[in-house]
């Protein structure tokens, strides 16, 4: 029997969870994520958990031991339980008996094997009891063992419960795929085949999940399959694919960053498509402007930050299948530290107004375009 263990199953918090569920007769088990994670040596960040019993019967008995509860889904059957100052997302064995292909209308179910049958992935549907023995009912272990990504049971249906499933898909490819083995066909397929599907969900769920893809060390190889299904040009029209692998090479352990991959890979209208917040709209169409600029990298981090001019200078470099720069960082450095030498009084009275912005404006132009070396008195006598 494979076992998992860790921190986030033996600690105090779930383990009176387990406590109290068994004591009042019923099954509970951790489930997807957290299990996954352990097996393949990854951190746990959320817990969820499953069991025969109902939703209200989840809130009651925790209600009764003291327990705070969040109804977060009740009629999905799922509550949050927060157990020592722990949230736990417990749901009630289900099973799907409709679905429009984007909410789906579920039943309680009393096996574990339904339960499992009615999720995305064989991955996903792994359980564990509290001394961490795992159940496997569709297979699951073998997949993540070659770290492959596997629907349970007939691809297309899957798909067909949740459009969504397709970005899933690539996505945890990109996150706990193996691209030496390749990606899973059937699934691939199934992938292509319901891409109509796509635009039925929100912007706002294609944004999110595509968010996710592009901050994984390394999403090329999974970007690269979308790119060949046809999936990419539904959620990101016009975007490239063939530079996010060099990307990714020149990034050399950089922390991901899901934006300059969004960058690198260009097309789409991202805040129409995506439903980004302003702020990200804003900052990426900035730099998307910025990349054909002639503007040096000091001269943009000195603008708008280091984080942009390095940003900018990656996606240029790969653009032009260039190594990157070995003085970037110190060039970075360099303009984010410049401090323009003018201040408004240095020009009053002379100037006022109106005419004090434009003078101060033509000024900082004139020190930037000098690479930051124009001194305050060179500067006031122009």
């Amino acid at each position: 029997m494979t076992q998992v263990t860790g921190t986030w199953l033996t600690g105090a918090g779930t383990q009176a969870l387990f406590d109290l569920f068994e004591t009042a007769g019923h099954q509970l088990f951790c489930v997807g994520g957290c299990v996954r994670n352990a097996l393949l040596g990854q951190p746990v960040a959320d817990i969820d958990m499953a069991t025969d019993a109902t939703s209200p019967t989840v809130t009651a008995l925790c209600e009764d031991a003291g327990l705070r509860v969040i109804p977060t889904g009740m009629s999905h059957g799922t509550v949050t339980v927060i157990s020592d100052n722990i949230p736990f997302e417990i749901t009630t064995f289900r099973k799907d008996v409709a679905t429009d292909g984007r909410h789906a209308t579920v039943a309680y179910s009393a096996t574990v094997e339904e339960d499992a049958r009615r999720r995305d992935f064989t991955m996903n549907a792994l359980y564990a009891g509290r001394d961490g023995s795992v159940l496997d009912p569709t297979g699951g272990l073998d997949d993540v063992a070659r770290r492959n990504i596997r629907f349970i049971g007939d691809a297309g249906a899957r798909i067909a419960e949740d459009y969504l499933r397709i970005l899933r898909f690539f996505r945890f490819y990109a996150w706990y795929g193996d691209p030496g083995e390749g990606i899973d066909a059937e699934g691939l397929a199934a992938c292509a085949e319901g891409a109509d599907g796509l635009d039925g969900l929100s912007r706002e769920r294609v944004g999110a999940e595509m968010c996710k893809l592009l901050s994984a060390p390394d999403p090329a190889p999974a970007v690269a399959a979308m790119g060949q299904s046809g999936i990419l040009a539904r959620v990101m029209p016009g975007a490239d694919a063939g530079i996010l692998a060099i990307l990714v090479h020149l990034e050399n352990g950089m922390t991901p960053d899901w934006s300059r991959r969004a960058l690198a890979l260009g097309g789409g209208d991202l805040k129409a498509d995506w439903r980004l917040s302003n702020s990200d709209a804003s900052d990426l169409a900035m730099a998307r402007g910025d990349l054909a600029s002639d503007a040096s990298v000091a001269e943009l981090a000195y603008r708008f930050g280091s984080g942009h001019a390095r940003n900018v200078a990656l996606v240029r470099a790969a653009s032009l299948q260039r190594p990157v720069d070995p003085d970037l960082e110190d060039e970075i450095a360099r303009g984010a530290a410049a401090e323009f030498p003018i201040k408004a009084a240095d020009l009053m009275p002379a100037f006022q107004g109106a005419d004090l912005g434009e003078k101060l404006r033509q000024l900082k132009q004139e020190w930037i375009a000098s690479d930051f070396t124009s001194s305050r008195a060179a500067l006031l006598d122009l």
